[in-house]
């Protein structure tokens, strides 16, 4: 039996405001026709479909189209998970009516955790594969929270949560093959943080669990998963050397940083409970580069990339002694009658020390929320001994602000 592992499409995913649909397109196009081309029996999806819990119609059409594509396809199952970016509720509204295409969708933690543990079967109507859906877990899902209980108290109360969740649905998928009198693999999903995860620039990748993100190690997840398909870090990697607790990683760079990394999806196929691994690498749909330097070797790598009839997207980072007021209309005059685009110019040239002027085009864009609250802390000459405490609270409520949303659409979506 064959499995495919893929995670964080963010379909709907803008990069400094250019939209990307076609290119999710022709990735979607490609992934359904790696599924029929290797004969895939499952597909797991690990959390982050869409970039936002409020897709576009572009966005929800491109989902479904390929949802369908694939229920046609030799593909038996598909099974989704919510990410941290998801909408439960979205994700979970057409829940009943995509069970008829054999697509099963885990949106969020219900009251009874044997809905998480699916049993998958083939034609023949006979088991094949346990699979353990655990979605993005919300700290209110695994944590109580109490009145002066301590950050440490409350980290670590954030990881026996984890812990205890993965043990619980653990049990229940052994019991069940244990009912069944046969030895099926059994598979976990998940979308979290685990420790020494690798992350890259401008990947806009969230911190899940306030604090304790790098503190979730491979010891949480019981030792019966024959494999565990994680989402969350954009970077396709294993997880403490562990052949089969894998990050798929993201199958299209979500910014620049991410522009130089060979993207994948895994590929498991099942001898029993032996679980070989292979890495399918994704073709680059969209080249993405950044260029640094000071003008001339800049202004080179543009005519190079010409000469190649390139159709990258750049992103432009000056760092050049000399003043160069105009380098937006400079570059723009270089890059004439090319199909390149430059989505980012970014002047790090220090125009006058003394009035410490730059012309860093910098926006919000290339912040996250916790780098917008760290200028401000420091715009306000907040002593550094009290920023770290600060940081922490202002993440709490952030946490509880994001928390309070999805609830209020839950509520809202019954």
């Amino acid at each position: 039996m064959k499995v495919l592992h893929t995670s964080d499409w963010h379909i709907g995913r803008t990069l400094y405001g250019r939209k990307r649909y076609d290119e999710f397109k022709v990735f979607l196009t490609w992934l359904a026709e790696t599924i029929q081309q290797n004969e895939i029996d499952v597909l797991l999806v690990a959390g982050d479909v869409f970039d936002t819990s409020a897709p576009s119609n572009r966005a929800q059409e491109l989902y479904y189209r390929f949802l369908c594509r694939v229920a046609v396809s030799s593909c038996r199952h598909v099974v989704v998970v919510a990410g941290n970016h998801d909408s439960p509720s979205f994700l979970n509204a057409p829940k009943e009516l995509l069970k008829a295409l054999d697509v099963h969708v885990i949106g969020s933690v219900t009251e009874n955790p044997e809905d998480e543990v699916l049993v998958l079967r083939d034609e023949q109507d006979i088991p094949e594969l346990i699979v353990c859906a655990v979605p993005y877990l919300r700290d209110k899902d695994i944590r109580l929270a109490e009145a002066g209980e301590s950050i440490e108290d409350k980290e670590q109360k954030l990881i026996e949560g984890i812990r205890s969740h993965y043990a619980t649905v653990a049990s229940l998928a052994e019991q069940r093959r244990a009912e069944l009198e046969t030895n099926i693999p059994i598979v976990a999903m998940g979308h979290l943080f685990t420790a020494g995860g690798q992350t890259a620039d401008g990947d806009g990748v969230r911190e899940l669990y306030v604090g304790s993100l790098a503190h979730v190690t491979a010891g949480v997840f019981p030792a019966c998963f024959n494999y565990l398909a994680l989402g969350h870090l954009h970077v396709p990697q294993m997880v403490s050397g562990s052949e089969t607790i894998r990050y798929s990683g993201s199958p299209l760079p979500m910014g620049f940083g991410e522009a130089k990394q060979k993207k994948s999806v895994c590929q498991i196929e099942f001898h029993n409970t032996v679980a070989p691994v292979q890495l399918i690498v994704v073709p680059v749909f969209q080249t993405l580069e950044c260029i640094k330097g000071d003008w001339n070797s800049i202004s080179n790598r543009l005519l190079e990339l010409s000469v190649t009839s390139s159709q990258a997207w750049l992103e432009v980072v000056y760092e050049g002694e000399e003043v160069i007021s105009d380098l937006r209309e400079r570059l723009e005059s270089v890059i004439t009658n090319t199909q390149m685009e430059i989505l980012r110019v970014k002047n790090s040239r220090i125009i006058d020390r003394v009035l410490g002027q730059t012309l860093d085009e910098e926006t919000l864009d290339d912040l996250n929320v916790n780098e917008v609250f760290e200028r401000c802390l420091a715009a306000h000459e907040v002593p550094e001994d009290q920023q770290a405490g600060l940081l922490r609270a202002y993440q709490e409520t952030l946490s509880s602000l994001y928390e309070d949303d999805q609830e209020t659409e839950k509520r809202g979506s019954r």
